[in-house]
C-alpha cells in the first residue's frame, strides 16, 4: 500500500518524533510505501528515515522552491511546480492518507484531502493521528460540525482518528482488505 503522509518538516519535540519513527517502521516492516512532500528536514526526516530503514519504499513529492531540500537516494522523486500540484501529486499517489502532526501547511493538506473525500472525488481511508492529543480541538470542531449539520456524511465515514501509529496502520490495513 502506498500510504501518504501529510507532516511537518519542523524540528519537533520528541513527544512527536517518537511516535513517528515507530509509525515510519511499522510501514516499512509492512512492505508499505511512504508518499511524503519529500523533504529531508524534521518530521519528514524521521518519517522517510523510519520507513527506509525499516525496508519500505520512498515516494517523494517535493515542489520548485523547496527542491533544494529534497530527500537523495528515494526510490522516486517528483518535483511539482507548486504546493496546490504537490497535494494533487501526493492523493494520486496514494491509497490511503495520514494526517500527522504539522502547521499551517499539513492543516490546509488535511481539509483539501477531506473536502475531497466528502464531495466524494476520492474514497481513499483517511486517518488524522492524533499524536499527544495534537488534534483534540480538531476533533472536537469536527464533531461540532457534524451535530449541527455542516458535514453531509457521517463523520466516521470521512475520517478516522488514531491515537498511535499502530492503530492507524491496523486500520488502514483493514479497509485495503476490504477495499482489495
Amino acid at each position: 500500500m502506498n500510504i501518504c503522509c501529510f507532516c511537518s518538516a519542523a524540528d519537533l519535540d520528541d513527544r512527536y518524533l517518537t511516535p513517528a519513527r515507530q509509525f515510519a517502521e511499522l510501514i516499512g516492516k509492512g512492505g508499505h510505501a511512504l508518499v511524503w512532500g519529500g523533504s529531508d528536514t524534521g518530521l519528514m526526516k524521521v518519517m522517510a528515515d523510519g520507513v527506509q530503514e525499516a525496508g519500505g519504499k520512498l515516494i517523494g513529492v517535493s515542489v520548485e522552491f523547496l527542491v533544494h531540500k529534497a530527500r537523495q537516494g528515494v526510490d522516486e522523486m517528483i518535483v511539482a511546480k507548486d504546493l496546490a500540484e504537490r497535494k494533487a501529486q501526493m492523493l494520486a499517489r496514494a491509497d490511503a492518507v495520514v494526517i500527522m502532526v504539522g502547521g499551517m501547511g499539513t492543516l490546509d493538506e488535511a481539509t483539501e484531502i477531506l473536502e475531497l473525500r466528502k464531495h466524494g472525488l476520492h474514497s481513499k481511508p483517511v486517518v488524522l493521528l492524533n499524536t499527544a492529543g495534537f488534534y483534540d480541538g480538531l476533533k472536537t470542531q469536527f464533531a461540532r460540525m457534524e451535530s449541527e449539520g455542516f458535514l453531509p456524511l457521517p463523520l466516521a465515514e470521512l475520517v478516522f482518528f488514531a491515537e498511535d501509529g499502530a492503530a492507524a496502520l491496523a486500520y488502514l490495513e483493514e479497509r485495503a482488505v476490504s477495499r482489495g
